[in-house]
């Protein structure tokens, strides 16, 4: 199908070289209405048990439950953001992909550093197929401004801050990138491509395709997938990043524990008498929350965000990690302690809020491609083609009925891959099929 443009794109690919990236904080404006939640403050972890308990039950609905109304918030928040494009310009119609990372993650999910930057998905847009990206961190995470994890950090404000930036970008007004692009397109995974989605419905020509990522509209696994979490307060399952325990305090103890345990030997021989092996010791701080107490701790460590409020939530550990995004035998082991390293919080209001959006998306004319893991646990259960319906390819495909008016639409499943797309071995393979996608229907740079 992509057989002539395959061919098109890796001729262009050989002229591009490497890319040009600049990071820098967005000042927006945002205007949305959300809702007004009776939700007690989260005192500690048992609390953030008890509302997981009630967001799953099956007894009714507690976002419903829990709504007293609906109030217009508004403000001006920092959103940091990363503007890349390729370092010679092809054409005078570039297109921008706009990206949006899901729950757990900052922007550096488009650009991951690990293993040398090999699973980046802004490498192969931009020097492979000449894409210009932004990513940026969505409101109340990573380098963007915190902000009320109940009552702002909600899907409709997290909407209007992408709405803002996509008029920035279409206008030339967003700081730093002085052009005014004429094709623009949405890029989200998982919880990011819920608000691209909401975008379509909402602002039906502010996107000139979506590429959604990590998704579906089945949200049968979303109670299964919160239970799975085991949610904890994020400032006390890894106080150094989002707590207020003194960074010097901690750095000094653990600089104590290195310099009196440098022989290994006389550990190991320490650990024998308890019936512990070393590699023992070595699972419990990389397989269970003891790992995460001390994340943080290096120099070279992410940002940390401290003394976040008690709303902001995480999932326990390596294994709620790997529960959700992982698929077995098809990931870098030292990838997943990456991710819980690094991982980032999520909200009380954005878990409320999750599924507020319309079933359709009826006036958005432009391409969709929806792109998910055949073993995402998160919208499919572990399996994508398990539909019962022999008319029916996948769940995911079923989302062709939300966008009657687009101008194409493809459910693609990427094998032997979780929802954590990005994090898997074969991930680049996924991201070509992407770029592919979008030359297909007219959105390359030209």
């Amino acid at each position: 199908m992509y057989l002539s443009l395959l061919v098109t794109s890796l001729a262009f690919a050989g002229s591009v070289t490497a890319k040009q990236c600049q990071n820098f904080t967005v000042p927006v404006c945002i205007s949305a209405r959300n809702g007004v939640f009776n939700i007690p403050t989260l005192q500690g972890n048992a609390d953030a048990t008890t509302f997981a308990q009630n967001l799953t039950s099956i007894r009714g609905n507690f976002t419903q439950e829990a709504l007293l109304g609906y109030a217009t918030v508004s403000g001006t928040y920092n959103i940091s953001a990363k503007f890349c494009k390729p370092d010679v310009a092809n054409g005078t119609r570039p297109t921008v992909q706009v990206l949006t990372h899901g729950l757990g993650f900052d922007k550096t999910y488009w650009d991951l550093p690990f293993n040398d930057f090999n699973y980046s998905y802004i490498d192969v847009a931009v020097d492979q197929y000449g894409f210009s990206t932004l990513s940026i961190d969505r409101l109340g995470e990573g380098n963007s401004s915190k902000a009320d994890p109940l009552n702002i950090l909600q899907v409709p404000a997290e909407m209007s801050v992408l709405y803002e930036l996509t008029s920035m970008l279409r206008n030339g007004t967003l700081p730093n990138v002085p052009h005014a692009f004429s094709k623009i397109v949405h890029v989200g995974h998982s919880f990011g491509s819920a608000l691209s989605y909401l975008l379509a419905v909402m602002h039906p020509t502010a996107s000139d395709g979506l590429i959604l990522t990590g998704f579906s509209q089945n949200g049968s696994y979303l109670a299964a997938t919160v239970a799975s979490w085991d949610n904890k307060m994020a400032r006390l399952n890894q106080p150094l990043r989002f707590g207020n325990i003194s960074y010097a305090a901690v750095s000094g103890a653990i600089s104590m524990l290195g310099s009196s345990s440098s022989n290994t030997s006389q550990i190991s021989s320490s650990l024998a008498k308890y019936n512990i092996s070393l590699g023992e010791l070595q699972q419990l701080f990389q397989t269970t929350d003891l790992g995460d107490l001390i994340a943080g701790a290096q120099p070279t460590d992410s940002p940390h965000q401290a003394d976040l409020p008690s709303g902001y939530l995480t999932w326990t550990d390596a294994g709620s990690n790997q529960f959700a995004f992982f698929l077995p035998d098809f990931f870098d082991p030292s990838i997943l302690q990456f991710a819980e390293s690094t991982k980032f919080p999520y909200t009380l209001g954005e878990l409320l809020t999750i599924g507020s959006g319309p079933p359709m998306a009826p006036d958005f004319k432009g391409p969709v491609q929806i792109v998910t893991g055949r073993q995402d646990s998160i919208y499919c259960g572990g399996d994508c083609l398990a539909t019962g319906d022999p008319a029916l390819a996948s769940i995911p495909a079923k989302s062709k009925m939300a966008f009657p008016a687009a101008k194409a639409f493809e459910a693609y499943i990427q094998p032997d891959t979780a929802h954590g797309i990005n994090l898997h071995y074969n991930s680049t393979a996924v991201y070509n099929v992407i770029q592919r996608f979008l030359n297909s229907q007219g959105l390359a740079p030209s």
